[in-house]
């Protein structure tokens, strides 16, 4: 199926982006062999089966153009294109603040290439963060099996130096054990990711 953007560019997959766990050196979570994704989707559902937090993945429009019926009782899209640039992966609400972020994943050991974000997803962030909301990403160095809360001001900060001309394209490993905030892994939820935006509130 071939998805596009508004602007008629062409939806690369998350999984081109958020690999499968397939080093099995990686995966020291109980053999899930999950993509981070998947992990916060699960932790999700506990955070909301415990009335601890209700965020959820946004559904993300997309308006079907081409469809293909090899059954009667099966349909399947060929092409189909965004409604609207999407912006950040996940919303909702955790101790009455709204909470905003998105997550990604590299396989780079030493640093964070800016081009996994978007210029929308940047700009939605900083309107999220005038408006008093808690926005962030959360990154993961897959090859380190490393997860950090990278507060959305200092994505901006890296971001914004770039689109100037006067920094790098990418965020240094040491900026992420600097001033990010480390997350680990548990069993229940899989990422108490809320423990770190606990320091953020």
């Amino acid at each position: 199926m071939t998805i596009h953007y508004p602007n008629g560019t062409q939806y690369q997959p998350h999984s081109a982006n958020r690999p499968m766990h397939t080093n099995a050196s990686l995966v020291k979570h109980g053999g899930r062999g999950m993509t981070l994704e998947q992990e916060i989707n699960e932790s999700n559902q506990y955070y909301l089966a415990h009335d601890i937090a209700v965020i959820h993945k946004k559904p993300t429009p997309i308006q079907i153009v081409k469809v293909d019926y090899p059954k009667r009782s099966a349909a399947v899209i060929r092409e189909a294109y965004f409604r609207q640039a999407s912006t950040t992966d996940y919303n909702g609400i955790y101790r009455g603040r709204y909470i905003d972020f998105d997550a990604k994943e590299t396989k780079e050991t030493t640093r964070f290439p800016l081009d996994n974000f978007h210029q929308h997803q940047v700009e939605h962030m900083r309107s999220c963060l005038k408006q008093g909301g808690i926005c962030f990403g959360l990154v993961k160095f897959v090859t380190l099996d490393q997860l950090y809360l990278l507060k959305a001001t200092d994505l901006i900060k890296y971001w914004d130096a770039q689109e100037n001309g006067n920094g790098r394209k990418s965020i240094p490993l040491s900026a992420f054990e600097a001033s990010a905030i480390p997350i680990k892994y548990s069993l229940n939820p899989i990422i108490a990711y809320l423990d770190a935006v606990d320091q953020l509130i």
